[in-house]
């Protein structure tokens, strides 16, 4: 790094320089102008010492500044990304490509764990004039290479994200992905890679050639089903190589068939989509296997099924949602609620209200409603139905004051301010994951009442506003519960932003959905008056994903306690046994049960409350996840795209070992040097105080020495 530094005048003209020394020279010759008794020698250096301090002291009083530059070189970054997904191990490279890092044969040896060998040896090939950094990815990055293949799930588009914004304002000079091509999840990473303004070369794993492969390429089912109904279920069987065969599809349920279908192939690259019609006989979460009997010589059975998991139930849960005037968050509040299939919202205006009965409903939700709604909702009110109120432009908050007791808002008149949603650390009624935690906290903001916000219950508050960058305590997102009826309270409006911007930067409404989902489920959890509850965000768990559990415990009054131990065994159909102690949040429990192996689980929970006792039970799956193996032919086509829009090149792992010498010979990859300035006052300079005391100190000591003092 390169350091210097100058004097600046700014506003101050630079003949002020000429001055202060006129200054000191005069001061100076003022002061020995007489003849005293120093010899001359002693004489013209006390002038010299003198004159010099004067002329620093006038000059820092003139208030110049210094300028500090320094220059920071920068080697250019090479990021190496490489698939960590089963996919890569599944369908290899054919064997012509197979060779050593020194470029001979290796009949015996993996290419996928030659190609990771010559990528850790790049870091040496290209020396210390780049900077090097090595990464592995299947669902999320990691840091470094990796040789286990083990990822489940692939999402080439969000470690190319995740990157970009790592090494933001960096000097990247080239990006290499040594991949098949082939993602599971998240967007088109072609279109992430156009953020990165550097050559892209990409190392073409896995064989494009399709191989002799029947498989279930997608099914499409709802995830409810009511009891004694039919549904459907869409399957697309594929066939690769295989033509002449029968695809023979048959859905099991308890190991009972169900339904079956035979398919014949007409050609060597066939797909056909197949509509099933099942029946749900019995409540609960049912399990439905979807198979396919393999042909000889097929190259991987691991494709051939399928497990589905439907929950039957009785009927869905209900919710109202009341409003006066058609707006864009009434359609994303029925749609994020209705992805949940246990629930059905019904969405009227409050001028209907005098044909529904409140009790044929599970939540209400009282969107916007003005003071010309309040005498229709007095018999709601009164009822014992959970309520969730959104507060908007059109509220009337004298109403919604007096309606509630969770919040309180004070406003002088009605103006709103943008807020955005910033999660709280210490809200314990249910769990959000923290990938929607994050989203959300991301999302634009929404418009709230400009006022004063009164005292919510403690650790009710899901999500507090932030006004531009300040975390304020006013609820955006509360929850509270009076006499056994649970309420909750959005004190913004403009959820139809958060449905944008969530699809816009992510490509779903996952978050949004969650977030709805959970706050159904805890507003509606005790409309059955339970005592104590015990509930899972949902019944279906993929397989790596932390098993998360909430139980509330109710005394005679129905207010929540924590007071005594809950403890819970998981029991899977071998009959192992995990057992686990909830922790206390606030005035219910948790639990996170960690990952579990794959297969179906009942859970039965119990406590004591004084003298009594109380059991809840439940189940719950944990399904495998077979994406890798849906996809057998490399998408090379991708990685060439992705290469040639970036000025870059797609390699075979034959010529990974030609990688170093290209971007050593590509001109758009060099060092950059940042200048970095900094300005500063004079007086601020220590070492100029320094100075300015040497040298009164120095001219004292000589004058004392002399006898001049």
């Amino acid at each position: 790094m390169l350091f210097l530094f100058s004097i600046t005048w700014g506003t101050v003209s630079g003949w002020w320089v000429p001055a202060c020394a006129v200054a000191g020279l005069l001061y100076a010759w003022l002061f020995y102008r007489q003849p005293v008794n120093l010899s001359n020698k002693f004489r013209y250096g006390l002038f010299a010492i003198r004159a010099i301090a004067v002329t620093i002291i006038a000059l820092l009083l003139v208030s110049p500044l210094v300028k500090s530059v320094s220059y920071n070189p920068q080697k250019p970054l090479v990021l190496v990304l490489q698939d960590n997904s089963q996919s890569i191990k599944m369908f290899r490279t054919p064997g012509e490509a197979k060779v050593s890092p020194t470029g001979g044969d290796l009949a015996g040896a993996q290419t996928e764990n030659v190609v990771v060998d010559q990528l850790s040896a790049l870091k040496e090939q290209l020396g210390d004039r780049y900077d090097v950094q090595e990464f592995h990815f299947d669902r999320d990055l990691g840091n470094g290479l990796s040789k286990s293949f083990t990822g489940k799930q692939t999402n080439l588009s969000n470690a190319l994200h995740q990157l970009n914004d790592r090494f933001v304002n960096q000097n990247i000079g080239a990006l290499v992905i040594a991949t098949d091509g082939l993602y599971n999840q998240g967007s088109d990473p072609q279109y992430e890679a156009r953020n990165f303004k550097n050559s892209i070369y990409t190392i073409a794993l896995g064989d494009t050639v399709a191989k002799r492969d029947l498989l279930i390429g997608n099914v499409n089912y709802n995830k409810t089903a009511l009891l004694g109904n039919d549904f459907e279920v869409e399957v697309l069987a594929e066939a690769y190589q295989s033509k002449g065969e029968n695809i023979h599809l048959t859905i099991t349920e308890d190991g009972r068939q169900v339904s079956s279908q035979d398919i014949p192939v007409t050609s060597n690259s066939f797909q056909k989509q197949v509509t099933l019609k099942l029946n749900a006989r019995k409540k609960g979460l049912r399990r439905f296997n979807i198979s396919i009997a393999p042909v000889k010589n097929e190259v991987s059975a691991a494709n051939n099924s399928e497990t589905i998991y439907v929950d039957v139930l009785d009927a869905r849960q209900k919710v109202l949602l009341l409003f006066e005037a058609p707006h864009p968050d009434i359609s994303v509040i029925r749609q994020s609620i209705e992805n949940n299939k246990n629930y059905e919202v019904k969405a009227t205006v409050v001028s209907e209200m005098a044909a529904i009965k409140p009790a044929d409903y599970n939540l209400v939700i009282l969107y916007q409603l003005s003071a010309a709604s309040n005498s229709a909702i007095q018999n709601l009110l009164k009822s014992k139905v959970p309520l969730w109120y959104v507060v908007g432009a059109q509220t009337d908050l004298g109403n919604f004051n007096n309606n509630q007791k969770v919040v309180k808002i004070s406003a002088g008149r009605m103006e709103m301010q943008e807020v955005f949603a910033q999660p709280a650390t210490d809200f314990a009624a249910f769990t959000l994951s923290d990938s929607s935690r994050r989203k959300i906290s991301a999302l634009p903001p929404l418009l709230a009442p400009y006022g004063s916000y009164g005292s919510t219950p403690a650790g009710g508050t899901l999500l507090k506003q932030r006004i531009g960058a300040v975390e304020t305590t006013y609820p955006l997102l509360c929850f509270g519960d009076e006499a056994g009826k649970r309420t909750g309270i959005l004190t913004g409006e403009g959820l139809w932003r958060w449905q944008l911007a969530e699809y816009q930067a992510y490509g779903s409404h996952h978050a949004l959905e969650e977030l709805f989902s959970q706050a159904v489920q805890y507003l509606t959890a005790n409309a059955n008056r339970q005592r104590f509850i015990v509930y899972t965000p949902k019944h279906v768990f993929d397989e790596g994903e932390n098993i998360l559990i909430n139980a509330e415990l109710y005394n005679d009054a129905l207010e929540l306690v924590n007071t005594p131990d809950v403890r819970i065994e998981l029991k899977n159909a071998a009959g192992k046994t995990y057992s686990f102690l909830f922790s206390r949040n606030d005035k219910s429990y948790q639990l996170d049960a960690g990952t579990l192996p794959v297969g179906e689980y009942t859970y039965a929970a119990n406590t004591k409350n004084g003298t009594k006792s109380f059991t809840a039970a439940g189940q719950l799956t944990v399904k495998p996840l077979n994406l890798e193996s849906r996809q057998s032919a490399a998408n090379h086509q991708l990685l060439n795209t992705i290469s040639k829009q970036s000025g870059g090149q797609m390699l075979q792992p034959a010529q990974v070992g030609q990688l170093a010498g290209l971007i050593q010979k590509n001109d758009n990859i060099k060092t950059v040097v940042y200048e970095d300035k900094h300005y500063s006052d004079v007086i601020d300079v220590k070492w100029i105080f320094v100075v300015i005391v040497l040298l009164l100190s120095l001219e004292w000591f000589l004058r004392k020495r002399e006898g001049e003092i």
